[in-house]
């Protein structure tokens, strides 16, 4: 069973949800215009071994979305802050896509247990590419008069072969249906190009020989059918090459035929390969107990 709470911290209200278990504490971080709710199938295998939360980030989900904050060193503070205000000083990060980079910035400011970055933390945007094109790639999709049933139509059509009722749920926290039936995603644009620019900003290769706890880097792989697609998986491939070479305790798991919301495609192989990494790392004397 999950339940949902909030927290105020650092002047914002933030909300959760808390899978349960009584292992060490592990916190969910998800991705850029997404939502905790990406965790929603990963979360309860976790929940068997370990105690385990996600967050929606500032002007995600649920959360309070300010007009400021969108830097790195700004969310780890929130998360941080979150850690404490749940009792969960002792957890284990596993951040997806942004939320790895969030989960690298926490673990500038305190020692961590081990962290697990998927399918992120290893992209150094400002390394290969000028803003206006990092803007042009990423900027999110116009959703201007859509309603609900086309937009899950679109989602359905894009996650044909692993679509199901539960992805569909995921799909529904990352938009507000309007007076008039139509939809605005929950993370406003202006604030969705604050948080690429916050990601740009950011120098991973210079902020992994700090890092001094195991990782495990999930990376997900498929056939790129376009030129644009075949460009990105280059620099994913040279980014996680860097990442292993300087991360001083870094593992690396490819995930093939894999698309990049690896939580809702590979949910039961994820939890596996986060659970065995963790019961070889994580003290035998686990701080997450009693």
């Amino acid at each position: 069973m999950s339940g949902d709470g909030f927290l105020e911290v650092n002047g914002l209200r933030l909300h959760y949800r808390d899978w349960g278990g009584s292992g060490h504490p592990v916190l969910l971080l998800h991705g850029l215009a997404s939502t905790c709710r990406i965790w929603d199938m990963v979360a309860p295998r976790l929940a068997r071994s370990f105690r385990v939360v996600g967050l929606d980030l500032r002007g995600h989900g649920l959360s309070q979305q300010p007009d400021e904050g969108y830097d790195l060193p700004t969310v780890a503070g929130d998360v941080l802050a979150a850690l404490e205000a749940l009792g969960m000083e002792t957890a284990v990060l596993v951040g997806h896509s942004w939320g790895a980079h969030v989960a690298l910035e926490c673990a500038l400011r305190r020692p961590f247990p081990a962290l697990v970055l998927v399918d992120g933390g290893f992209l150094e945007l400002s390394s290969w590419l000028p803003w206006e094109e990092v803007w042009r790639e990423l900027a999110p999709p116009r959703l201007d008069g859509l309603t609900l049933d086309a937009f899950l139509a679109q989602g359905r059509l894009y996650y044909a072969s692993f679509w199901s009722p539960a992805v569909e749920e995921v799909a529904r926290s990352l938009v507000e249906v309007q007076g008039d039936g139509t939809i605005r995603p929950r993370l406003r644009r202006e604030n969705h190009r604050r948080v690429l620019q916050g990601l740009y900003e950011q120098r991973p290769s210079q902020l992994y020989p700090h890092v001094r706890c195991p990782v495990l880097l999930v990376a997900a792989r498929e056939e790129p059918r376009r030129e644009r697609e075949r460009r990105w998986l280059l620099l994913k491939e040279e980014g996680v090459r860097q990442a292993q070479r300087l991360l001083p305790r870094a593992r690396v798991l490819w995930l093939e035929d894999t698309v990049h919301d690896v939580p809702l495609q590979r949910p039961e192989e994820l939890a596996a390969a986060i659970e065995s990494f963790l019961r070889g790392v994580l003290s035998p004397i686990d701080p997450g107990r009693g």
